[in-house]
């Protein structure tokens, strides 16, 4: 491949004819008189492309912009959020569960206390029946025993004795012979029952 002459196209044919100097003088001299100007090197301008951008959004030029939330922080906020969720329904839930539990029990005292009241009247009888000397022996000396065990067995408990403090709360004063400050009960006309905290029923008695 051939290589143009600096000094003008008819310097490089002498050039090329493998002209001696005389003839390259000559051919100079008539690339002057024609007005052909030495070529001139041209500079090439080397021009890069543009850096292809990496996968992140930043150019191989120049290091990417840190992004403005941290991700960590983000999934450490919603962890936290979702923990405060749980604690809450949680406590809620456990809340919920205390509530029906102790409305539950207290449906159960409450239908197990009508059954005792009613086998109350039958306590009656058989406490008027003793008094008479009737359950001295024989059967219903037994059965008489037998509702007393099945009433403890239960949580019921008897109250009101003679000489105890009057309570208006829990006695029945059907006569008050009392003069003091501090009344107390005399006579015993029905005992009183109480089922734990719960009174069956009241006594009746009378004070002095």
């Amino acid at each position: 491949m051939t290589t143009p002459h600096a000094d003008g196209p008819e310097t490089d044919k002498a050039a090329w004819a493998g002209g001696d100097a005389e003839d390259v003088a000559a051919a100079r001299a008539v690339d002057e008189e024609s007005g052909a100007a030495p070529s001139e090197a041209v500079e090439g301008e080397i021009v890069e492309d543009d850096p292809a951008p990496s996968a992140d959004g930043a150019t191989d030029g120049g290091a990417g912009e840190p992004s403005s939330e941290d991700p960590s922080a983000a999934l450490q906020a919603q962890l936290d959020e979702r923990t405060a969720d749980l604690q809450r329904v949680s406590a809620e839930f456990a809340n919920y569960r205390r509530r029906v539990e102790r409305d539950r029990q207290a449906i159960i005292d409450t239908a197990k206390g009508s059954v005792l009241t009613e086998l109350l009247t039958i306590v009656d009888d058989l406490e008027r029946a003793r008094a008479h000397g009737d359950l001295e022996e024989g059967p219903l000396k037994a059965f008489a025993d037998r509702i007393h065990s099945v009433l403890a067995s239960q949580g019921v408990e008897p109250f009101g004795e003679e000489g105890d403090p009057f309570d208006p709360s829990v006695h029945e004063a059907v006569q008050d012979e009392s003069e003091g400050s501090e009344p107390v009960l005399g006579t015993i006309l029905r005992k009183g029952y109480r089922h734990g905290e719960r009174t069956l029923r009241s006594a009746m008695v009378t004070v002095r």
